[in-house]
């Protein structure tokens, strides 16, 4: 953990210092706590650390502040480590997270009681693995099990989808769906993350999503 560099966004000040002191003890430098997710990009792109640990819902709306962030930190700093801290296992973000990349982590707040298991998963990351909770595995585990490969689909992604079976594009699916591009591919990959499609070089990713579909119906 020696000359590890951090940068702390959690806008629960007394978990915020709890974690800034125990990463000192570490070894670590923590260049900068925030309080919320505009401080936080402020400070990583000043201070360009090694790796981010933010909450995933911060304010001022609670909602996916940290999330947003992270994806904002990914896009300017691809290599830059990221661990994302929530009370909830959200199984949507997870899956998100971890296609963006290497050096990424989702972990339960109630994990960092385990001082050994939380040093260890930021050691992880910092070498470009990625970090699941455990109970998260879990939980995709058991969904994956139980219920049909497209029940871990939203709505939205599941009318992507049918469009995709029907040979459109995903400017083509925009423009059927009144939305932008940018979103079209960003449903794509969820949805290629969720039927646990993972890039291969024999395979066609959308071909099989499709494949996946059709079976189902």
């Amino acid at each position: 953990m020696a000359h590890l560099r951090i940068v702390l966004a959690e806008d629960d000040v007394l978990l915020r210092e709890g974690l800034a002191s125990l990463l000192e003890r570490a070894g670590c430098a923590v260049l900068g706590q925030a309080g919320d997710a505009v401080q936080l990009l402020d400070m990583v792109r000043r201070a360009t650390p090694d790796l981010v640990v933010l909450d995933i819902r911060m304010p001022p709306g609670q909602a996916t502040e940290g999330l947003d962030a992270a994806r904002t930190i990914r896009q300017e700093f691809p290599d830059m480590g990221i661990l994302v801290l929530s009370a909830y296992a959200e199984v949507e973000c997870v899956l998100e997270l971890l296609d963006s990349g290497h050096g990424i982590g989702y972990l339960l707040k109630s994990r960092v009681n385990d001082v050994q298991e939380f040093l260890e998963a930021l050691q992880q990351i910092a070498r470009g693995g990625a970090v699941v909770d455990p109970a998260l595995v879990r939980e995709l585990v058991s969904a994956r099990h139980k219920e049909e490969p497209l029940a871990l689909l939203s709505v939205r992604e599941r009318e992507v989808l049918e469009l995709m079976a029907e040979g459109r594009s995903n400017a083509g699916i925009a423009r059927r769906l009144w939305v932008s591009e940018g979103t079209v591919e960003k449903h794509v990959r969820n949805i290629l993350a969720k039927l646990n499609l993972p890039a291969t070089d024999d395979d066609h990713r959308r071909v099989r999503a499709v494949i996946t579909f059709l079976e189902s119906r």
